[in-house]
């Protein structure tokens, strides 16, 4: 029996709107201050009216409260985030990596959090927007993960615990994510195409943009409806990689950032 499509979720764009740029995967964290600069600087220059940060902004995110700790990295990057997002609306959206990210990043940032997926209603186009961890369903055993990380109990019960013992925990993901990777042994799986069809076929949109799988391409699914996959950041990278993914009223055009 396929997957049940969850509820979409809807932003209907400014009319002022001309220009919307689309990132995901920076994985920012404090150890790689290059891809953070860049991002920085994107920030300062990008043209757009406004950004859509698809998930996995942060390599990881323990908890909002992270944000209070004088000096943390959270606090550096939350004050980026907001400088921008008073120059014009940014918008986020959880993934796979920072997922415990909620009302106190609001807060203090100005940015809310969309509902994964929301379907953007931008020059008279629909645009269905997602993280895209949800729709590689045949990683079950992430996908058991993921249902279990986004219950409001169980994610309660983790942010109880002292914010240095998630710190912890969190290095030790990371870890053992990386051993998986150098090892070959990460369990790998791309979007299942069929399930974005029904997804796309229920938003009534025409494409569906999103990031996780690090795979940037263009997918056409079926007659009308296409899948638009997002870069991710790493500025440490060789070569390194960086982009956006840019929409106008004459369609999306994939910006490169990183130096050539």
């Amino acid at each position: 029996m396929p997957e049940a499509v969850p509820p979409i979720a809807e932003l209907a764009a400014p009319a002022a709107w001309r220009t919307v740029d689309f990132v995901s995967d920076l994985h920012l964290e404090g150890s790689h201050p290059a891809t953070v600069q860049a991002f920085a600087r994107y920030l300062a220059a990008t043209p757009a009216d406004a950004v859509f940060l698809l998930g996995d902004l942060f390599e990881v995110w323990v908890g909002d409260d992270a944000i209070d700790e004088r000096g943390s990295f959270e606090s550096e990057c939350c004050a980026l985030v907001a400088q921008a997002a008073r120059r014009r609306p940014l918008f986020f959206m959880h993934g796979n990596r920072d997922f415990l990210v909620g009302e106190g990043f609001t807060r203090r940032t100005g940015i809310p959090v969309l509902a994964d997926p929301t379907a953007l209603q931008f020059a008279g186009r629909r645009w269905l927007l997602s993280h895209g961890d949800a729709l590689c369903l045949q990683d079950v055993e992430y996908q058991r993960f993921r249902a279990l990380a986004r219950d409001p109990q169980w994610q309660a019960q983790l942010l109880a615990r002292p914010l240095a013992e998630r710190r912890a925990q969190g290095r030790s993901a990371r870890s053992e994510s990386e051993a998986r990777k150098q090892a070959g042994t990460a369990p790998y799986a791309d979007v299942d195409a069929a399930a974005a069809v029904r997804w796309l076929r229920a938003a009534r949109a025409g494409a569906l943009i999103h990031g996780h799988t690090h795979l940037p391409a263009d997918h056409a699914l079926a007659p009308g409806l296409a899948r638009h996959v997002l870069t991710d950041w790493d500025l440490e990278a060789t070569p390194p990689r960086a982009g956006v993914l840019r929409l106008t009223d004459a369609g999306l055009q994939r910006i490169p950032l990183a130096p050539t």
